[in-house]
């Protein structure tokens, strides 16, 4: 067999995407690399099947990290070989601040072709930009989009049409990125009571672009109604604070549950079928309501282990349980919420209370069997403070960018990159994460161990970057 000389310098990346082959040592010890007869080709790696490295060792950062020059750059993670590319920088932020992904990793914030993303500025506007995902650049595609109180979502189906909420008047509405035309679709107070003081948020789209979700309420925690609008049946809403359940189609009345509560954020399933709705506090749990019903069933953080950030497929709900570690993911049907897999076994040994990290979850890279992978990131809240200040890392898959296998056939964790933030600089640092619908790419926040300069009052900044995932 035929060996080529590889520098150690690239034999890591390497070796993250070609998988497990031989090592060996070379005249004058030039280490060399040999991919074994039958092995997975660089050139096929990709989703549902990624060639990252899989195993469960500590992996420190670098230190220093990777120099990141300015927006359209990259760099390959000196740890895992992938390719990050810098989307953002002060130049494009109003007044210099910090830009980011979405609040929420469960926001579809791609195109359906990979070839538009949006991503958020800490004056609540929106950029939306146009992406070459062979080339892997990226360029802003019009001005800033500043109509919307909260944040958008793209078509599941077209992938043209980004959908909002208009923050004046609450309506649903749809931009076309390409021809840059808004269009409302559905006006809420058409059907439903809203205070003055109401505005509308998380809005969700079923995966057939059919039926859209969204929040109305006075604030985050204090929100009370989830509204449905159905293209062919109109309206449908659930008032959490009082139980009732009305609209154009379906049974009205109050559901079959004591829960009141006021509403944290909510997400419809991809089928279109089910609500998912954290509580602003007291809720203990998930409230799972199946929208063609007044059927609310809650899904407890004790009993039934629903706690910590989530995601949503077509009929399945995914979180961590938490009790054993802090990626001890299960997936359960929205409809049979006792019935939970626990995706990675075994696990490593439990962190300590001290060593508990947290996660996001990206699940839109998705199939109507719920069987593609899901991507996360994690971050530490005891990351060091200063600049080039390595993350802390104790054990595997902390501060970094993965992927959990969720066909039920092994318990694997992709590895793809460090998030080289330190998640210390407010709520927009830690390093929220949406995956792309064809699973490719990982686009996340980062304050690059706080190497982006600082703002005008003197924060460190925040910017978008882009993973390739392979």
């Amino acid at each position: 067999m035929r060996t080529r000389p590889i520098s150690k310098s690239v034999l890591t990346a390497v070796l993250a995407a070609a998988g497990a082959g031989a090592l060996w040592f070379g005249a004058g010890g030039q280490t060399s690399y040999r991919v074994q007869a039958g092995q997975q080709a660089a050139s096929e790696c990709g989703p549902p099947h990624y060639c990252a490295r899989t195993d469960q060792k500590a992996v420190p950062y670098p230190e220093p990290p990777p120099g990141m020059a300015a927006a359209g750059s990259s760099v390959a993670d000196p740890a895992f070989g992938s390719r990050i590319l810098r989307i953002t920088d002060a130049s494009l932020a109003p007044r210099g601040g910090p830009m980011h992904t979405p609040a929420s990793s469960e926001q579809n914030a791609w195109n359906t072709t990979s070839t538009a993303f949006y991503v958020g500025d800490d004056g609540g506007g929106y950029w939306v930009f146009s992406f070459d995902p062979n080339a892997m650049t990226a360029s802003p595609n019009g001005g800033r989009l500043a109509t919307w109180r909260s944040e958008p979502e793209f078509s599941y189906t077209q992938a043209n049409l980004l959908y909002g909420i208009d923050g004046r008047s609450s309506v649903l509405q749809q931009y076309d990125v390409t021809s840059h035309k808004l269009k409302t679709i559905d006006d809420p107070l058409k059907c439903a009571h809203l205070a003055p003081s109401d505005h509308g948020s998380d809005i969700s789209v079923s995966a057939d672009d059919n039926r859209f979700m969204a929040v109305f309420g006075p604030r985050q925690d204090q929100n009370t109604l989830v509204y449905i609008y159905d293209r062919k049946q109109g309206c449908r809403w659930y008032n959490a604070e009082t139980g009732e359940v009305g609209g154009g189609w379906g049974p009205a009345g109050t559901i079959n549950a004591p829960y009141r509560y006021g509403i944290h954020n909510a997400r419809l399933s991809k089928s279109g079928d089910f609500v998912a709705i954290a509580g602003g506090g007291g809720l203990g749990g998930t409230a799972i309501w199946e929208v063609a019903t007044t059927n609310v069933t809650l899904c407890t953080n004790a009993a039934l282990q629903c706690g910590g950030h989530r995601a949503l497929g077509y009929s399945h709900l995914l979180n961590s349980a938490d009790s054993r570690h802090p990626l001890d993911f299960v997936v359960r049907p929205l409809g049979d919420l006792q019935s939970m897999t626990h995706l990675v076994e075994p696990l490593p040994k439990q962190p300590t209370a001290s060593n508990w990290y947290d996660y996001h979850l990206s699940w839109n890279y998705i199939n109507p069997q719920d069987t593609t992978p899901a991507c996360f990131s994690t971050y530490r809240y005891d990351n060091p403070v200063g600049e080039g200040m390595a993350p802390r890392v104790l054990g595997p898959w902390e501060n970094e960018i993965d992927c959990v296998e969720t066909d039920g056939r092994a318990s694997t964790i992709w590895r793809f990159a460090h998030t080289y933030s330190t998640a210390r600089n407010g709520f927009w640092s830690s390093p929220r994460g949406n995956v792309s619908q064809d699973g490719r790419f990982y686009m996340f926040t980062s304050d690059w161990e706080d190497e982006l300069g600082r703002d005008a009052n003197q924060r460190y900044r925040t910017d978008v970057f882009i993973v390739q995932l392979r």
